[in-house]
């Protein structure tokens, strides 16, 4: 199982900080360093403020070699598609061939009102063209042109660059970023899902739901005409692990949560508690875990994963 650490810096932090924990990602060896792509904190003051997210991943991939960097996910309304598909090759290229696209429909209209960024009430044709636009651009082969008439973008004769350094995992003989697409919807997502990602994810899902929501995202790939073992399952959950009771009330306390909370909804407890909720996640078929970490200067937390949780899990 990969485990992957996501950041939620909106909620306060510079570049310095996520620059740490990206340092300790890869030093640890955790799988990726993710983030979240908001401009507007959700409870709490904020400071020092925004940081934007594709010019932190920009940043990152220059101090980084190893670990894989993404958005999970960026919102379909704060970029015009093909700028976001400028943004997100030029990063891969940044990074020899490291990055990946968690892109979504929007849905947080605070961060749009006070930042002054449009906010459609109906989003998911926005997403579905978005999708198009990004991947058709990065499939186009050299010397090729790309066009798009839609509902809520025309691209006309495009050259299609920059090309990301990687391939398509949809398509190898085309130039292309892993694309993250997830949500909870029994119908819609699931379809998008088959038909543009490399991987679905469940964010913050009740534990009891991760096995209905594969059945739905596997049978539209079926759908769709793809092998559903081709889609990668995922899920991102808060994490809070302490080696005894006391380090596990002391680390919820700073991210102002409950115990019983946590245990119910994350990978939380003991080490031996997150390794359960690991483990039973992956016989459900989940593949790949984003450890949501919202104390950001807690680097000993990392570490402790890394040292008691991630080494029972490498033949899971």
């Amino acid at each position: 199982m990969d485990l992957r650490i996501f950041t939620e810096p909106q909620q306060g932090a510079t570049y310095d900080d996520l620059l740490a924990v990206a340092r300790a990602t890869e030093d640890l060896g955790f799988d990726a360093f993710f983030r979240s792509d908001h401009y507007l904190a959700m409870g709490g003051d904020g400071l020092p403020g925004p940081t934007d997210a594709w010019t932190t991943l920009a940043g990152l991939a220059r101090e980084t070699s190893r670990i894989r960097l993404g958005t999970l996910v960026s919102s379909a309304t704060f970029r015009y598609p093909g700028v976001l598909a400028i943004q997100v090759a030029q990063v891969d290229q940044m990074s020899g061939g490291r990055v990946e696209l968690g892109l979504g429909a929007g849905w947080y209209a605070a961060e749009h009102a006070a930042y002054g960024i449009p906010f459609p009430a109906k989003r998911f044709g926005i997403l579905t063209e978005q999708l198009e636009i990004v991947t058709g651009l990065w499939g186009t082969p050299p010397g090729g042109r790309f066009e798009h008439a839609g509902e809520h973008y025309t691209l006309t004769d495009s050259p299609a660059l920059p090309s990301p350094v990687q391939r398509s995992p949809l398509d190898p003989s085309r130039a292309g970023v892993p694309v993250i697409v997830g949500g909870g919807g029994p119908t819609r997502t699931p379809q998008l899902a088959a038909r543009f990602a490399a991987e679905y994810n469940q964010a913050f899902p009740e534990v009891a739901d991760v096995p209905g929501r594969i059945a739905h995202v596997r049978a539209a790939c079926v759908a769709e005409g793809r092998d559903p073992d081709t889609l990668v399952q995922s899920v991102a959950l808060v994490l809070c692990v302490g080696r005894d009771e006391a380090e596990l009330a002391r680390r919820a306390a700073a991210i102002g949560r409950e115990v019983p909370e946590l245990r119910a909804h994350g990978v939380a407890g003991t080490p031996d508690e997150a390794v359960e909720r690991l483990t039973w996640l992956a016989a459900q078929g989940v593949q790949r875990v984003y450890l949501q970490v919202l104390d950001l200067a807690d680097l000993e937390h990392l570490q402790l994963v890394a040292e008691r949780v991630a080494p029972h899990l490498v033949e899971v």
